[in-house]
Formats: structure tokens, sequence, C-alpha cells
């Protein structure tokens, strides 16, 4: 068990690649049993955090800090603003981005963690994979993605991915 500590609004490990989703780690789940983890995702202006995907192990809560926040679960687009909470169940087909014209910033809580050192792994990449090899890499994690639904809504919404 971690003991007793104060994480200032700074702390924890940040991945910040310019015009792309950020992650500051704040929980790690290895610290804590596997129950959770923490992340909060830092998102420049029309920028997607992430394919299309769904996961079968986890749970996602989206608290939102600032921004708007674009989600789509399914065929279902909705705008979330600071103070909503955004539900993202297991084996459900989603993704978010930032909607407006300035940074927006999330905290996501996952249950039970895990899954942030797939965000750890993404963070540092630094070429862009093929459909297959970004398959070969997140279906260990359980996760699929839908690179043609991406596709669309990068067009759709003229996001950066």
């Amino acid at each position: 068990m971690v003991e007793r500590r104060i994480l200032g609004p700074e702390g924890g490990e940040l991945y910040q690649p310019e015009g792309a989703c950020g992650d500051r780690f704040l929980i790690n789940s290895g610290e804590w049993g596997g129950r959770f983890a923490l992340v909060e995702h830092r998102l420049p202006p029309k920028v997607l955090a992430a394919p299309v995907h769904k996961h079968t192990r986890e749970d996602e809560f989206s608290f939102v800090l600032a921004g708007s926040v674009g989600a789509r679960f399914g065929d279902e687009e909705v705008v979330a603003r600071p103070g909503d909470l955004v539900f993202k169940p297991r084996d459900e087909w989603h993704t978010f981005w930032n909607a407006g014209e300035t940074p927006a910033r999330l905290l996501e809580i996952i249950s039970p963690g895990g899954l942030e050192e797939l965000f750890r792994w993404l963070d540092r990449l630094s070429e862009e994979l093929s459909p297959q090899e970004l398959q070969q890499k997140i279906g260990p994690y359980g996760c699929s993605a839908d690179m043609a639904a991406t596709m669309a809504l990068v067009e759709k919404h003229g996001l950066v991915f």
C-alpha cells in the first residue's frame, strides 16, 4: 500500500506531446492492488484522444474539469462540460475529443486499473502504427479499435488524430 501523501497540481507523470492528447498519471493501479487508476487527460482544441474503441475489462468514468468534451457511444454523440461525469462502460464502442476552441481537461477513473499502462505506451510512441500493428498492441489489454469509424469521426468534426 502507498503511504499517505499529497500530489500537487503539477505532480505525477506528465506526457504532453505537441498538438496531441496529453496524460498526467495521478494514481497508478499497481500501487493500489489493481483496483483503479486515475489519469488526467489534457486535450488541445479539436484533438481526438483515442480511436473509436472498446475494452472488455474496464469501466471508465470521465469528469470534465475544463473545456467541452465530445464523446461518442455507439452511434450517439454528446458534449460534456465542466462538472459533467461521462460514463464509458466496458464492451461499448466509444471515444472522446475536445469539441471546443480552448484546451480541455478531464479526470479519467479506470476500474479496475491496468489500462493506464497502455496509455503510457501510446504516449511514448514516436511513429504512426498501421491498424494491424495497433490491434496487435491493444489486443492483450482486451481492446479493439475501429479505424474506419475513427476516420469518419475525424472528417465529420475536423479533428486532429
